[in-house]
């Protein structure tokens, strides 16, 4: 099975506002940057975005560690997800999941590796989740994409 490191992150001009996200994959020398972003949304549905895109960029299944400076991110993932899906997408005090359409998505795409969750301090030391949030920030800013082909998700 391959080995690939993920790398993403968000940002969001406003909250909500303009938003990009950015990810790396990375495996062996390979190294690919992909970025987008989003007229009107949160930084939350952003951190999403970044981690579905990198995911949905795989062709097939892999060992992953994503690498994440949200703790949104990392602990809805982790932790909030099996209960949400036990409560029928409802939160404990029974309210409906924010970002659930998101979250579905990434459940079912990460279901579909083997994939381990790794938080790191953002604008901290790590050269790869910086690099992500200049080109998140950047595609918030200039509302651009590295594929403006592609099929445009809800996010």
């Amino acid at each position: 099975m391959k080995h690939v490191q993920l790398i993403t992150d968000g940002a969001c001009k406003g909250n909500p506002g303009k938003g990009g996200w950015a990810c790396i994959l990375r495996y062996g020398d390979y190294k690919r940057e992909l970025f987008g972003s989003s007229p009107h949304t949160t930084n939350n549905r952003m951190e999403l975005a970044a981690a579905i895109e990198g995911l949905q960029h795989l062709k097939e299944r892999c060992s992953i560690e994503v690498v994440t400076d949200s703790e949104y991110l990392k602990n809805g993932i982790m932790t909030w997800v099996p209960g949400w899906k036990r409560n029928g997408w409802r939160t404990s005090d029974k309210k409906p999941v924010k970002n659930q359409d998101l979250w579905v998505l990434l459940d079912e795409l990460v279901s579909s590796h083997d994939v381990r969750w790794k938080w790191t301090k953002g604008h901290a030391s790590h050269e790869d989740n910086n690099r992500c949030d200049e080109l998140a920030s950047r595609a918030a800013e200039e509302q651009i994409s590295s594929e403006p082909s592609r099929t445009k998700l809800p996010y």
